[in-house]
């Protein structure tokens, strides 16, 4: 069996973070997606629009919360999970959501720099060395890299 969910869509929330107790973040957000169809008998051109809730886990989650904001557009990978709890009155409930498991931000810095996501604070830009400087290397660790 393989279970693998591919969408792309903007949030319609802000995320949410929190840790377990043994200190893994956590984070929630919503997502909307669209698709537009002609209709078979009308003939007409519809949208059907789509909120999804998203988990996110790890470092990636803690990245999430810090550059992603309500309205971003963002692409996720990750798998359908079937959630279900007792509601307050006592009743069964269920849902689908998504466990991300790869966020990947869509927006560009321009689209950015208008203020159309919210959150998104970009880099500030380096001076590149000269040619007879030499280049410093850098050490990272692949957990660090967000995707």
């Amino acid at each position: 069996m393989f279970n693998k969910v591919v969408l792309m869509g903007r949030l319609t929330r802000d995320v949410e973070l929190r840790y377990t107790p043994n200190g893994t973040a956590i984070a929630k957000f919503g997502l909307a997606t669209n698709r537009t169809f002609k209709d078979n008998v009308t003939g007409e051109n519809k949208q059907e629009v789509m909120f999804i809730d998203i988990t996110v886990f790890g470092r990636s989650a803690e990245i999430a919360n810090q550059y992603l904001g309500k309205g971003r557009r963002v692409l996720i990978e990750g798998r359908l999970v079937f959630d279900q709890w007792v509601d307050s009155t006592g009743q069964k409930r269920s849902k689908h959501s998504i466990v991300a498991e790869r966020v990947q931000f869509m927006d560009s810095k321009a689209s950015a720099d208008k203020g159309m996501n919210a959150g998104y604070t970009p880099a500030p830009k380096q001076e590149m060395p000269q040619k007879n400087q030499d280049i410093p290397s850098i050490d990272i660790d692949d957990d660090e890299l967000p995707f």
